[in-house]
């Protein structure tokens, strides 16, 4: 199926589920390393089990249903029983603290929450900050329903139905709760299927947790859109990894950059069969330093496809092409699926090579933030843009390359110092597994520039041999004053390393 070639996907996440079980419904849709397989009818029967116990609660089209669960074959069930039987899915990020889970669980306005066996305390932690009028079901080897449950005929749903809020993990202030409408949930499979060439063929790996939109829509909806399969791991695993890939005949991963990084660093090369099968491995939620990819190609064998994507974009805006198309090693790509702009401070469209913020707009696109139309307001702009809070540039090819966000770029003496530049010479260091620069206030400069590593097992490299490494590469002024060696650093649900906290840490 040339994926390229039509328009997004129609319908709804129930109107495709049934599709799959209809056409290919022995199929296994989803694998998991400590559970039996799904089929696409398992999928489906399971679904509509699910939703019609749902409905027969009194449930309404539309209403929050909050999941607190893992990576696992009961949070898929629990996943496309929600969307199937119309509610809004309200995936709560299982990492975010008790308090923000507890603002997301009360703010959605949830009337049932699945919770997962094995995270009692983490509900009974997050119910504590906030009032919750919640019914609350457990959920094990099957879901605990009220005596006397009753299933009752599901309502009819459309494209344009509320099927995902998901909440932003933002450093600063209340999270905010993305609205994406099944279309925009079903788009968001759709850009990462024509972007990467997905078929019925492919079987993904799926490490990445699914309560975060990069897990949720590249490697579950995704696959949903153009067939094939995938491989649901609890976690990510580097002593795991390339065995599950050989395992279960993998052709494609989605992983973030400390990932790829931490694979890179470590002792454990993939057998000759699986090199081969691979076709690529996909990086997102954050940049991806040249050093590390062009080093993780060299030793591997396995192309590494840039991209970049958001929350309010279902997942992927940006992405390199498969080879044999040219990737710029540098820049998460090319618009798939969606059209990306760059705008100046007057919202006016820039020529390229033009640095400004990154815009987006398309199928793909959140509705809204729930209840926040003030944030809505300020994140679209003229024209239907998606206002991405990142600046870049895009080259004649119509690639684009990041330098830096708005909220992390580093003021040092009037002058704005993107931190991914000192990332990268970190990076260079053999040594270095993670790295992140951060602005620290100053009374000289208003801010300066600081780091934080970390180190390979066993590395003794100093402080001092890393800040003349980035003297080198950087020269005086962008070098960082201190670079702190960590033991390890503060990441979000995605992998994304947090900046922001990093100041506060190494305080």
């Amino acid at each position: 199926m040339n994926l390229g070639f039509i328009p997004p996907p129609t319908g709804t996440i129930r109107s495709w589920l049934d599709m799959r079980a209809n056409e290919e419904g022995a199929t296994i849709s989803h694998y998991f390393p400590d559970a039996p397989p799904l089929t696409w009818t398992e999928l489906r029967e399971g679904a509509v089990k699910i939703a019609e116990n749902l409905s027969g609660l009194g449930l309404s089209k539309g209403e929050s249903v909050a999941l607190i669960m893992p990576n696992s074959r009961q949070g898929i069930l629990c996943l496309f029983g929600v969307l199937y039987g119309g509610f809004r899915t309200t995936i709560i990020n299982l990492v975010a603290g008790a308090e923000a889970m507890g603002y997301a669980l009360s703010h959605s306005d949830a009337v049932v929450v699945l919770v997962n066996d094995k995270h009692l305390s983490i509900w009974d932690e997050a119910r504590a900050t906030h009032e919750i009028r919640a019914q609350v079901l457990i959920v094990g080897a099957d879901i605990i329903w009220p005596d006397g449950t009753q299933k009752r005929p599901l309502a009819l749903i459309d494209a344009q139905d509320h099927a995902l809020l998901m909440y932003t993990s933002g450093t600063t202030g209340r999270p905010k709760g993305v609205l994406h409408t099944h279309a925009s949930l079903l788009a968001g499979g759709w850009t990462t299927a024509i972007a990467h060439q997905l078929s019925p063929m492919d079987r993904g790996l799926c490490v990445l947790p699914i309560y975060h939109i990069n897990g949720l829509c590249v490697t579950i909806m995704g696959p949903l859109i153009a067939g094939g399969s995938v491989v649901v791991c609890d976690k990510f695993s580097a002593s795991r990894f390339w065995a599950t890939c050989s395992a279960y005949d993998i052709t494609w991963f989605s992983v973030v950059p400390t990932i790829i990084s931490h694979l890179l660093h470590g002792d454990i090369d993939p057998d000759a069969a699986t090199k081969a099968r691979i076709r690529f491995g996909r990086s997102a939620s954050s940049a991806l330093a040249i050093e590390t990819q062009s080093a993780f190609e060299a030793r591997f064998g396995i192309p590494i496809i840039e991209t970049m994507g958001l929350t309010e974009t279902a997942a992927q805006i940006l992405s390199n092409p498969l080879p044999p198309g040219l990737r710029k090693i540098g820049s998460p790509g090319k618009a798939y699926g969606n059209e990306v702009t760059i705008l100046g401070p007057n919202m006016a469209a820039l020529p390229p090579n033009s640095e400004g913020e990154i815009a987006v707009r398309g199928p793909n696109v959140m509705l809204e933030y729930y209840m926040n139309p003030e944030a809505t307001q300020k994140t679209f702009c003229e024209g239907g843009w998606l206002l991405t809070g990142d600046l870049g540039k895009i080259d004649a090819d119509g690639y684009v390359f990041v330098t830096g966000r708005l909220k992390e770029l580093i003021i040092k003496g009037g002058e704005n110092i993107a931190p991914r530049e000192v990332d990268e010479a970190l990076y260079t260091h053999p040594d270095v597994v993670e790295a992140a620069a951060f602005a620290r206030p100053c009374g000289t400069y208003g801010e300066r520039v600081e780091a934080a590593v970390k180190l390979r097992k066993g590395a003794t490299v100093k402080q001092q041999e890393l800040i003349r490494l980035c003297q080198q590469k950087l020269g005086n002024f962008k070098c960082p004053d201190v670079v702190h060696i960590l033991d390890d650093l503060p990441k979000g649900p995605s992998g994304k390393i947090q900046r922001l906290r990093l100041a506060e840490m190494t305080a």
